[in-house]
């Protein structure tokens, strides 16, 4: 249940980013889990809390919105994404633990960001963060962010906050994923394990071995 998860705004679209750590108490079940799933083409959403909540809830937004596209002959707005997810966690807030960030790209708002904490509060943002190790980067984000950053800015701050935030919080760990998402499209980034930014007081990680030749 450890987790970092973080969404920014920048001039065209919106950057997400998550570490890739699930955790079952002390013991590390899954080192390389994508917390970043798709909605629709353009729509995205960043889970944390209980990875089966999660991914149930967003298998339910994905098939609503299936079903909401064919009936509206079009893609479903951002806002329409985040709303169906914010329902769902708080209809059922009693039994769910999701903290959940979408995301994405449509034709009326451009790109955007809804942050849905634990008790399902719908909030726009320009950025937001959330899961165990955001507790950690609040100062960090307040101080690096600013508006209208260009893509690869954005990228670069979603990546500096969600390594230090896995450097701080003992349940965030692994590798850092970002989704890019933009009137042009989706793209995807993976920075390994070894190659995520090593924060002060850290202990550099091993050099690679070089590959073998045959």
């Amino acid at each position: 249940m450890g987790t970092t998860i973080m969404a920014a705004s920048y001039d065209g679209g919106v950057v997400m980013g998550a570490d890739s750590r699930t955790s079952t108490g002390s013991y590390i079940a899954n080192r390389v889990t994508d917390k970043i799933t798709s909605l629709t083409d353009s729509i995205y959403i960043c889970r944390s809390g209980s990875a089966a909540d999660t991914q149930n809830l967003s298998r339910y937004v994905t098939w609503f919105l299936e079903q909401h596209g064919q009936e509206l002959g079009d893609e479903p707005a951002v806002q329409t994404a985040a709303k169906l997810a914010q329902m769902m966690a708080y209809q059922n807030k009693n039994f769910l633990q999701a903290g959940l960030i979408v995301a994405g790209w449509d034709k009326q708002e451009g790109g955007s960001v809804y942050a849905i904490p634990l008790g399902a509060t719908l909030v726009k943002v320009p950025f937001t963060i959330g899961g165990s190790g955001s507790a950690y980067i609040y100062g960090l984000c307040d101080k690096l962010w600013r508006p209208n950053m260009s893509e690869e800015e954005c990228r670069a701050f979603v990546i500096k906050a969600v390594g230090h935030a896995m450097a701080r919080d003992g349940s965030s760990g692994g590798c850092i994923r970002t989704v890019t998402i933009s009137k042009e499209g989706v793209k995807r980034t993976f920075t390994p394990g070894d190659l995520v930014p090593v924060a002060a007081g850290e202990l550099p990680p091993p050099r690679r071995a070089p590959p073998v030749q045959a």
